[in-house]
């Protein structure tokens, strides 16, 4: 997750509180997730950016994942997501997101 998007996660936290906030990635692979997921519940793990040291313990999902796939119109889902979803791994995505939820989430 790059500095501009941590820094705004960061704004929308305080601004709405960390309870209130959501978190819906879009990455190819599970390590990339995984790694967004990181930084937006336990801080950032590269120590570079504005939530290094900062544990937001913000909830954090894949669009592919069952939670947010539900939460999307159908015809949406499928114009947007569904092609890409057909190339992804979306079993090992679901895994890595679930563990760091149940690592790092405090919602």
């Amino acid at each position: 997750m790059d500095l501009e998007n941590q820094k705004r996660v960061k704004e929308l936290s305080d601004q709405y509180g960390a309870e209130n906030v959501i978190i819906v990635l879009g990455a190819a692979e599970s390590e990339a997730a995984g790694l967004a997921a990181e930084t937006v519940t336990a801080g950032d793990p590269t120590f570079a950016g504005p939530l290094t040291g900062v544990s937001l313990g913000l909830r954090a999902y894949h669009i592919c994942e069952d939670e947010m796939k539900s939460e999307v119109a159908e015809q949406v889902y499928e114009d947007q997501v569904s092609m890409m979803e057909m190339v992804l791994d979306v079993d090992s995505i679901k895994k890595e997101m679930s563990a760091i939820r149940s690592e790092h989430c405090k919602f």
